[in-house]
């Protein structure tokens, strides 16, 4: 009379482990398919950027519909001026830096603070070490290759679960107000040497006549027309891809692949800037660094370095940098002479 009871009573045993064993499989499964980033306890019940965005109330409604006209507006220019679509591969994502703690994905564009931004994200991903204050890290420091992560170093999945559930944001600026920063940052400071050697010297023996042998060697003094010849040749871009600081945004960020939550403008940095910082969760923990740079590049200054550049050349510059207008909405400057 035992015996049935006996079978029971391991059936009931065997059943509950059964049961321990699935429970078990299944959180194994959901720790698995977490980030790294997201999987201590004191960030479990806190909401991620995206959803802040998309779910929340925390950030006033007025810039709120600022950012959203602005992803409408890139979404119907990638619509209205692209016909290719193709698949986005590690190398589209060199550019894109990976905040696993607080969920953020950041494509910096250089000559559009981008350097804040690295110094931002090296606070608040811990590669500063004690410190805390932005402006306290070097800027040669923020460049350096390692101190961030970008997301061309994950594999496929966890690249696709990364677009999925962080918040994608990319800082953009007039076209030509950055190509201007460029060619002053890089062609008339005298310590930009290395520049100097990599492209001067090349820009000056293709497209100066009659260049002086000290000018083919150092490289020190290519004027914004020579700059503009050597980025408008075709040769220059069948030999190598252009420099990443004269390089177009929508070639660095690739906006009509990866759907961007927030354009920031450089035009707007400190609002822009401020509000990834409070959908973030962040802005108690950090600020944005204020620029207070009297030498920044401004229109007025660009159509300066436009004035000895020719309508054809204007044109041929401008059809080079087209969908970085188009895409972000920037007008044709007035002072262009082709239009």
């Amino acid at each position: 009379m035992r015996k049935p009871k006996v079978i029971r009573m391991v059936f009931a045993l065997s059943l509950g482990c059964f049961v321990m064993v699935i429970f078990y499989f299944n959180s194994s499964l959901k720790s698995a398919s977490e980030p790294d980033g997201e999987r201590s306890s004191g960030q479990k019940s806190r909401r991620s950027p995206l959803q802040t965005l998309y779910e929340g109330d925390q950030v006033e409604s007025a810039v709120q519909a600022i950012h959203q006209g602005r992803r409408e507006l890139l979404e119907e220019a990638c619509h209205s001026y692209t016909r290719k679509r193709r698949v986005l591969i590690p190398e589209d994502l060199k550019h894109v830096i990976v905040d696993d703690q607080h969920g953020l994905l950041y494509c910096y564009v250089p000559k559009v603070a981008c350097t804040n931004w690295k110094r931002v994200l090296m606070v608040l991903t811990g590669a500063a070490g004690s410190l805390q204050d932005p402006l306290a890290i070097p800027a040669n420091e923020a460049h350096i290759p390692g101190n961030l992560r970008t997301l061309s170093e994950y594999s496929t999945s966890q690249i696709n679960q990364r677009l999925r559930s962080y918040l994608k944001f990319v800082f953009v600026r007039e076209p030509f107000e950055r190509l201007v920063s460029a060619y002053r940052n890089k062609f008339t400071r005298s310590y930009n040497t290395a520049f100097h050697k990599r492209y001067g010297t090349k820009i000056v023996r293709r497209h100066r006549p009659d260049p002086q042998p000290e000018a083919l060697e150092r490289g020190n003094d290519v004027s914004f027309e020579e700059f503009v010849y050597y980025l408008v040749d075709p040769a220059t871009q069948r030999e190598e891809p252009f420099n990443e600081h004269w390089e177009r945004v929508h070639s660095l960020c690739h906006p009509c692949l990866i759907h961007y939550d927030v354009v920031g403008k450089y035009e707007t940095l400190e609002q822009d800037s401020r509000y990834v910082l409070q959908l973030a969760g962040v802005e108690d923990q950090v600020s944005f660094p204020t620029s207070s740079k009297s030498t920044r590049t401004t229109g007025d200054m660009a159509a300066q370095f436009f004035h000895n550049i020719s309508p054809f050349y204007q044109k041929k510059l401008y059809n080079l940098y087209r969908m970085d207008f188009l895409l972000f909405n920037y007008s044709i400057p007035a002072y262009l002479k082709f239009t």
